[in-house]
């Protein structure tokens, strides 16, 4: 009943209503999604668009990017206001500004600070206002390289696995990069190493990546001789090291796609694209890298029956669940937002 109503709603508004679809969300709203794909790709498709409600079937810091790049008349819309991210809860504006304070005290060189996408707004403007910039797992290594360029540190939030493995793929020596742990009196740092790195990361981490480990590896290799081992670079950094192909989730996809058919592939990511990746590239074995089910839980808050939900409430014209980030914050983060696009 629910899924037959979303199709029958799905219809009826589809000149006012389009439908994103994150590549981790389950099949039951993927089936719904107008446009698939990682998070800014769906905002840059929702900006493109002219109909007057965005659904995005993601997380909240997604919507609010959608929100930052969409037209004042349009609403973006999350189907459950409880599908967050732990990682970008993991950094706190105010955590932030402490680190930042903290760093500024101890060296008089000049301080970047990056901020991954997987992040909440208040964050991306922290960046706008402090000469920084965005990335993606996509231009992360371009977008770093930029902020090197510019100063002669760096502050990187949320994901340290991130950081950790673009830096070192830059030059940068692990000696030369230090965690900086909000819940840790002082972050768990010395003044002296602040003042001797050249890369800060934060102690942040994705809840789904972080289930991947070398000894997953390590069984596939031998248990599937000539396998491919394929992992996002939010895994940790002995996770990647050891990987066949790295990189973003479209990266992932292109790898797969391209590989010639007979390749079997062991997939560090959430389960719902990696069984997706199985049913449509049948020539190939994919698998999960993992034994255990990685799913995306915040992710999965988004329930078919709350997308009917938010279509009932646009079909009343009493949208419910809109996202909308406030003008001084959309307004910096902007400004760290179309650098990033500039950059990249």
């Amino acid at each position: 009943m629910v899924l037959a109503e979303i199709s029958a709603l799905k219809k009826e508004l589809t000149n006012q209503v389009i439908i994103l679809g994150h590549h981790y969300q389950q099949d039951d709203i993927i089936r719904f999604a107008d446009v698939i794909g990682d998070s800014l790709y769906l905002s840059q498709q929702a900006a493109k668009t002219d109909r007057p409600y965005v659904l995005f079937c993601g997380v909240h810091f997604m919507a609010e990017a959608a929100d930052m790049l969409t037209a004042d008349f349009q609403k973006v819309i999350l189907p459950d206001l409880n599908a967050g991210c732990s990682m970008a809860d993991m950094a706190r504006r105010a955590d932030v500004e402490v680190c930042w304070q903290s760093i500024q005290s101890v060296t008089s060189k000049k301080i970047i600070p990056i901020t991954y996408i997987n992040c909440a707004a208040e964050l991306k403007a922290f960046v706008g206002e402090h000469e920084g910039c965005i990335c993606t797992s996509s231009n992360a290594k371009k977008i770093i390289s930029w902020a090197l360029s510019q100063g002669e540190k760096l502050l990187f939030f949320p994901d340290q696995h991130l950081g950790r493995i673009t830096c070192y793929e830059l030059g940068i020596k692990l000696e030369e990069m230090i965690v900086y742990d909000p819940n840790k009196k002082n972050g768990g740092v010395t003044k002296e190493e602040i003042a001797k790195a050249k890369v800060i990361l934060w102690y942040g981490y994705c809840s789904v990546h972080q289930g991947f480990s070398a000894e997953q590896i390590a069984f596939m290799r031998q248990t599937h001789p000539g396998i491919k081992i394929a992992v996002h670079s939010e895994c940790n950094f002995e996770v990647v090291s050891q990987a066949d192909v790295h990189g973003s989730t479209s990266l992932i996809i292109d790898a797969i796609k391209a590989a010639p058919s007979g390749t079997t592939f062991a997939v560090g990511t959430e389960v719902n694209l990696v069984n997706r990746l199985a049913k449509k590239f049948t020539d190939k074995t994919i698998l999960s890298l993992s034994p255990y089910q990685c799913i995306c839980s915040t992710m999965y808050r988004v329930r078919p029956r709350w997308l009917l939900a938010s279509l009932r409430a646009i079909k009343e014209n009493k949208p419910i669940n809109v996202i909308t980030v406030e003008k001084n914050i959309k307004d910096m983060a902007n400004i760290a937002l179309n650098r990033m696009l500039k950059l990249s």
